[in-house]
């Protein structure tokens, strides 16, 4: 198993950085992929139940699940489709500090194709920190 562990702060209050990263469209940047809806969730359009599609280069594409939304709190997705990665288990987690708030962020997977959730342990790590660089100019 691999696992991504990022912590980053922002100068904006936790509900502007929960609402921003909640919207699947807005994760392009983070995995470098192509997003598009799948399904609106079961209570609310990016609550449990909502399903987005990433499409990263020439490579299938796969489908995420969020399997919990707690507002300005967490949110826990999963590989629900199309990709050769198990276990995959991604969590956001979200506080407010005294100069705005914090996301700690965990994706942990394994791979069924020896080798590849290294790479692409090593890929995301570089493309979530590079993608939240961005949050606080666009959110």
């Amino acid at each position: 198993m691999q696992k991504v562990d990022i912590t980053q702060d922002f100068a904006l209050p936790v509900e502007r950085v929960y609402t921003y990263l909640a919207e699947h469209e807005h994760l392009g940047p983070l995995f470098g992929a192509a997003i598009t809806r799948v399904k609106d969730g079961d209570t609310s359009r990016n609550g449990a139940g909502s399903v987005r599609s990433l499409k990263i280069g020439l490579l299938p594409a796969f489908e995420e699940t969020v399997v919990e939304a707690v507002e300005n709190t967490r949110i826990v997705y999963r590989i629900t489709k199309g990709s050769p990665l198990r276990g995959h288990r991604g969590v956001m987690d979200f506080s407010s500090t005294a100069l705005g708030s914090r996301l700690h962020y965990v994706i942990e997977f394994g791979s069924v194709v020896p080798g590849l959730d290294r790479v692409v342990k090593l890929g995301l790590d570089r493309s979530i920190r590079k993608g939240l660089a961005t949050v606080e100019a666009k959110a």
